[in-house]
């Protein structure tokens, strides 16, 4: 089998090409090795470098694209700009690179520049759903908006009922779901998924968007302080510096490790019936973000200390875990890594890691400035 992964060399990226090779598919990657990801280095790892071939370009060059696609049986897209806080200021840029360059890919197979391929894999994120799914003692299954600058200066950080104004409480969000994203970053995602959905039902080619929760492993980068509370959280106990906590620590996340990801991938890529799909890749466990800095902390021995903030990020979500009941019965899914288990073997590979400097306060400086942190 032919595979083309865009954005090849990134985290993802990296542990999908190893399944596929090992899996004896032939693999060419498309990346441009983005520094505030990659750094200065614009090379694969040496296991993958040898196997696989690369082609150094952007998603968005029309001619690097068509190059890229010829002859591929199967396109997955991981390509993109990710930090949800980032693309509330980086605006043009996050446009620019999520829904201009899936929209390359589109328009070089709809213009007939190369035969569409038997299926396209696009990672789409939890952020397009926004707050997501909850329930209302009074109103049941509800969507909250997003959280108001207002109630979260006065530390009501959970969402509130959109008909009655209730507290609500977080439910499993499901596939169905109403999509309202709260960043630029879930929007753009959004946009991804409807053209990709749009042009595999025009064009006759099977699509899945994968709706990928916090995903986390080794490999994932250390120095983007955009992206990621592990890498952070560790780049900081590593260094004993103080932990600041946003909101009032009882925000949760849904983290799937590296493995279930590539795992849920390859079976997608493996699986002809479906047609047209979307689903959620998750582990489906709540993790509260001060439980995963406190055991950072204690893994590390680190003399950091913790400090419950209240400080808050406009474009955040407060809750999120996955319903991930349709990709069990359509894939036979099942993720196999508890969040402690994984994080243990993260935390592992952390440590194997050169300790770089501390760039968060940097970001956090930034978003700041540009009145998107508050407290």
């Amino acid at each position: 089998m032919k595979v083309l992964v865009t954005g090849g060399a990134g985290f993802i990226g990296t542990h999908l090409v190893r399944r596929l090779l090992g899996e004896g598919c032939s693999v060419t990657v498309l990346d441009n090795f983005n520094p505030q990801i990659h750094g200065e280095n614009r090379s694969l790892p040496v296991d993958l470098a040898p196997n696989v071939e690369l082609q150094v370009g952007d998603v968005r060059d029309e001619s690097a694209v068509a190059r890229a696609l010829r002859g591929q049986e199967v396109i997955v897209h991981l390509a993109a700009e990710t930090g949800t806080g980032q693309s509330m200021y980086e605006v043009l840029r996050y446009e620019d690179v999520n829904v201009k360059g899936t929209a390359v890919i589109i328009q070089a197979l709809a213009n007939d520049k190369v035969k569409p391929p038997r299926k396209l894999v696009i990672a789409s994120s939890r952020a397009v759903y926004g707050e997501g799914r909850y329930n209302c003692h009074i109103d049941g299954i509800v969507y909250p908006e997003a959280r108001t600058v207002e109630d979260m200066q006065e530390g009501r950080f959970e969402p509130l009922c959109p008909i009655c104004g209730a507290t609500c409480e977080v439910q499993p969000t499901t596939e169905d779901s109403q999509l309202k994203p709260t960043s630029f970053y879930g929007l753009t995602k959004k946009m991804d998924e409807e053209m990709a959905r749009l042009f595999a039902e025009t064009l006759g080619f099977s699509c899945v968007a994968l709706r990928y929760q916090n995903v986390y492993g080794p490999g994932q980068s250390l120095k983007n302080p955009y992206t990621g509370i592990l890498g952070i959280f560790s780049n900081l106990a590593r260094l004993h510096e103080p932990i600041n906590i946003f909101e009032d620590g009882l925000e949760s996340r849904d983290f799937v490790f590296i493995n279930d990801v590539v795992e849920a991938t390859w079976t997608c890529i493996l699986d002809s019936t479906m047609k047209v799909e979307t689903l959620n890749v998750g582990a489906g466990e709540r993790v509260f973000v001060k439980d995963v800095a406190r055991e950072i902390v204690n893994y590390f021995s680190s003399r950091s200390k913790l400090t419950i903030t209240g400080t808050f990020r406009q474009g955040d979500i407060r809750h999120s875990i996955a319903d991930i009941q349709k990709i069990r019965k359509l894939i036979m899914f099942q993720p196999k890594w508890s969040f402690s288990t994984g994080l243990r073997l993260y935390l592992d590979w952390v440590t194997s890691q050169e300790l770089s400097q501390n760039c968060y306060d940097f970001s956090i400086h930034e978003m700041r400035e540009r009145g998107l942190l508050h407290g």
